[in-house]
């Protein structure tokens, strides 16, 4: 298989095999669910801080509309609660972002550079050059050839 269209930032390296840039792409590609499982933590943050702060103003209207004791009960047991043993929500986050994903993100940049030169999406751009139309508007291989026509 060539591909002599592919830029040279994500053409493989001479050598390489379809199943070495196979295996990479499937790592890449389990580093983007890590990515997106990510940000489903941070929106997890972002909501538990806006419930907490939602909360808040909550038992301020339970107590003005003459609920105290109801107020006082869930502000104290609720209001500022950690969500996991110990920890609020930014705590989890950091964990995360310190421990799991940092050793993934260190090994799949690993593994690209012991195998790949550090390209980035090998097998994605030579899928692209695969499925693409050659010379047909809107199909072009790289940016710059978009230019041309």
């Amino acid at each position: 298989m060539t591909h002599d269209s592919v830029d040279d930032a994500h053409s493989r390296p001479a050598g390489t095999s379809d199943a070495t840039v196979a295996a990479l792409g499937r790592l890449s590609e389990a580093l983007e669910v890590v990515e997106e499982a990510r940000g489903f933590l941070y929106a997890f943050h972002r909501r538990c801080g806006t419930a907490d702060l939602t909360l808040g103003e909550a038992v301020d209207q339970l107590r003005d509309a003459g609920h105290p004791e109801l107020a006082d009960r869930i502000e104290t047991d609720l209001v500022g609660r950690n969500v996991l043993a110990g920890r609020w929500s930014f705590q989890v986050v950091e964990e995360y972002d310190d421990g799991y994903y940092a050793a993934f993100r260190e090994h799949e940049r690993t593994a690209r550079e012991e195998l790949m030169e550090g390209r980035r999406h090998v097998f994605e751009a030579e899928m692209k050059e695969d499925r693409r139309t050659h010379g047909r508007p809107g199909h072009a291989a790289t940016p710059e050839d978009s230019s041309r026509g």
